[in-house]
């Protein structure tokens, strides 16, 4: 598992590599609370994922990405909200081998 680094600002997007993917992560608020696009490439692989605590946001492997993403509450159990990026919320990587195998 890896941290995704991630600020407390509304909107921002992050290039990072991830299980040897070049990826593009963009986190952006809206009115229904908080979404992610994954771009693999620049290529999209997901787009507006609503963010929720322990939820993984690809899910499927024919999407190619290898891994997943989710947030997870370091306080609690409450969907993350942009004010406490990279504080109380957290965005893992989870590495094909942290997962459930199907």
């Amino acid at each position: 598992m890896q941290i995704v680094p991630l600020q407390s600002v509304p909107n921002q997007a992050i290039s990072i590599l991830l299980g040897g993917q070049n990826c593009q992560i963009n986190v952006y608020t809206k009115a229904g609370g908080l979404y992610l696009d994954l771009y693999v490439d620049n290529v999209l692989v997901v787009g507006g994922v609503a963010c929720q605590n322990l939820n993984r946001i690809v899910r499927s492997t024919y999407l190619g990405f290898i891994g997943d993403l989710g947030f997870i509450d370091n306080q609690g159990s409450s969907n993350p909200t942009y004010d406490g990026l990279g504080s109380r919320f957290s965005l893992a990587y989870l590495e094909a081998a942290d997962l459930p195998s199907a």
